[in-house]
């Protein structure tokens, strides 16, 4: 088998693959920089990103890392651009987005790097790698509001972009239902599996979702730390019913910690906070109580005492045991570090118990450009273009390579630079609708077809169509453009004539296209008409004032009329020599256009008028002066020229 039947193979079956898991599972995990596909111990299926994004690939190696998906990175220059993985969804879906990193030391440069993660035009977070052994791992929940999501790298401040794995996981029903979900997505700050057997985190098969449960027996810096005394791991291998709410696992909800003494305090960093967010706890009784004991508590939180009002009975909101019962806040302001305790009423014979808590950050969402729509209509024509493969927003976080975007809120494209991409076909009509576009360069292409109306771009100011293949007449909507002040469209097979005025209101580059002529040369055949119509009319009544006298001289001085008749009579034309004229004659201005050459050679000019050199079938050498002046004051100027 080929190389080339290979990777064809290859990408069909990760195609296939693919598609599989979205229908039937809501899952895909992709290893980045990954060669092949496979299937870890957990049983997710791995999928190659080599048909999601490009960028470099490097292996890496690191002690006690034996998961596969954790042997390779794909990484991105450390550049102004954004790098992006474009994954289908199903709209109106919530789906968990997860992303890793393991630097590995890839780059062997011993900086470690820093650069951001967004969400289509949000920026999602700042991934800071302190430790080149230690995998950062960041998560996101959010409701999709369209059929693919975009997640891009980008800035880099030091070092290079890189990514390990990129996984989404689909939610059923009304799972992490929000009121805000419109506007804001979930970031993920913690969610924790209190009473933990081990180290290890819960998660799939365990969890349907995959989602991460880590244990409460991890210790790390600031996480979990002020633990109260008294503290107690409980467990049971009773089923516990969890299919309400948000559904954690039943596996984190058979460890529990109790507070033997009364009290459960613990505190732990927030990433991503201060702010306001989503946090709840999730309560399961796995313990037998007589039926003279019960477990009763409040939460107490510092700066909060409003919460610390109602009071938990599990196996009443439950009702009875081994129920999941899901209190929380879905909008909560919280610190970074939070400290927060439960702790047992008055009334209460046991301490208080603890099986799960998650809590999210409200991370508001980015409407992105204006033009993103319109633009991204553009770049479907040349879906298989290297310039067209970078994804996401085309202003936000940062804007794409050949795009410029002014400052606003919500940013319009002021800058299209195509010049030599290969674009072919018309000019797309989706740019007439990028309504704050100043300045389009689409040069250097092979561009056909008429030049579309750009009414409606009313900032435009430059206009680079040169060297293409368009055809037609220069649009005279180009003139409703109150700032157009370049325009240049030179080498096409654009034909007839310049809208009138358009010379004067920018700098205009016409050349080589052979049948496209200034829109003044009717004015020109308007001058030549009337200076002739004018001349014929002064002649005519000279002949008749000349006839008149000559009669009147005849009965006066009959031999000076003999003397006349025997003089060869003259006409009057205008030449180059300087015989004198004695009478005057009417040209056609299909005579003047041919003698002249459609007034190819300019020979002099005046305040109002052009002087052109002719030469007549018989040879004589003419000179035409033509009107150029559309002012009362030139018309008049020049009609006494031809008097």
């Amino acid at each position: 088998m080929t190389a080339e039947v290979q990777h064809f193979v290859g990408r069909f079956v990760a195609t296939i693959f693919v598609f599989f898991y979205l229908i039937h599972k809501g899952f895909l995990s992709l290893d980045c920089g990954g060669p092949l596909n496979f299937t870890d111990a957990l049983g997710l299926s791995w999928t190659s990103d080599l048909n999601f994004i490009y960028g470099e690939v490097a292996n890496i190696s690191v002690a006690n890392e034996t998961r596969k998906q954790y042997t390779t990175v794909r990484h991105f220059p450390a550049d102004s651009r954004k790098y992006c993985y474009r994954l289908d969804v199903t709209s109106r879906t919530r789906y968990l987005l997860r992303a890793t990193f393991l630097y590995g030391d890839f780059d062997s440069n011993n900086v470690y790097p820093k650069f951001d993660i967004s969400v289509g035009p949000t920026h999602w977070s700042t991934i800071v790698i302190s430790d080149a052994n230690t995998i950062e791992s960041i998560e996101l929940i959010f409701l999709a509001s369209s059929s693919s999501i975009s997640v891009c790298l980008s800035n880099a401040t030091t070092g290079k972009p890189f990514i390990s794995t990129l996984e989404l996981r689909q939610f059923n029903g009304s799972v992490y239902l929000t009121a805000f979900e419109n506007q804001f997505y979930l970031s993920v700050s913690a969610r924790i599996n209190f009473g933990a057997d081990s180290v290890d985190p819960v998660r799939y098969p365990d969890d349907p979702y995959d989602r991460i449960w880590e244990s409460d027996s991890v210790k790390k810096a600031n996480y979990l730390v002020d633990v109260a005394a008294g503290t107690k791991k409980v467990s049971t291998d009773m089923p516990i019913n969890v299919n309400i709410d948000e559904r954690p696992p039943e596996k984190v909800m058979q460890t529990a910690v109790v507070g033997m003494n009364g009290s459960l305090t613990y505190r732990l960093n927030l990433d991503g906070f201060p702010g306001f967010g989503w946090a709840f706890t999730y309560f399961a009784e796995i313990e037998d109580l007589d039926p003279t004991e019960s477990r009763k508590f409040r939460l107490v939180l510092p700066g909060n005492p409003d919460m610390s009002k109602a009071v938990v009975n599990i196996e009443e909101n439950a009702p009875g045991k081994y129920r999941l019962y899901e209190p929380g806040y879905t909008n909560l302001s919280l610190p970074f570090v939070l400290n927060f305790r439960f702790g047992k009423t008055s009334d209460s014979s046991r301490g208080p118990l603890l099986n799960a808590m998650e809590i999210n950050k409200y991370l508001e969402k980015n409407d992105g450009s204006l033009d993103g729509d319109v633009i991204s209509g553009v770049i479907l024509l040349y879906s298989t273009a290297d310039w067209a493969q970078e994804g996401g927003d085309p202003c936000l976080p940062v804007p794409w390579s050949w795009v410029q975007c002014n400052s606003d809120a919500r940013p319009q494209i002021i800058k299209l630079s195509l010049s030599s991409k290969n674009l072919s076909g018309t000019v797309p009509s989706g740019l007439t609708k990028l309504t704050g576009l100043v300045e389009l360069l689409l040069d250097g292409n092979s561009l056909t077809g008429p030049i579309p109306d750009f009414t409606g771009c009313t900032a435009l100011e430059i206009i680079h169509l040169e060297n293409n293949q368009l055809t037609g007449e220069l649009p005279p909507s180009l003139l409703n453009l109150p700032n157009l002040r370049e325009l240049y469209v030179q080498n096409n097979m654009l034909s007839g004539t310049i809208p009138s005025g358009i010379n004067r209101k920018v700098t205009l580059n016409y050349s080589g296209n052979i049948n496209l002529h200034e829109g003044a040369r009717r004015g020109r055949h308007m001058g030549i008409i009337i200076g002739s119509s004018v001349g014929a009319a002064v002649l005519l009544i000279t002949l008749i004032v000349s006839y008149l006298l000559m009669q009147k001289g005849k009965k006066r001085h009959p031999e000076q009329e003999q003397l006349r008749d025997s003089l060869p009579v003259q006409r009057v034309i205008s030449t180059l020599s300087d015989a004198p004229g004695e009478a005057a004659h009417c040209f056609t201005s299909f005579e003047i256009e041919d003698a002249t050459k459609k007034f190819e050679k300019k020979i002099g000019s005046g305040g109002f008028g052009v002087v052109y050199y002719g030469k007549m079938k018989d040879g004589r050498e003419i000179a035409v002066k033509v009107l150029t002046s559309n002012s009362y004051q030139g018309k008049r100027e020049f009609s006494n020229e031809v008097n």
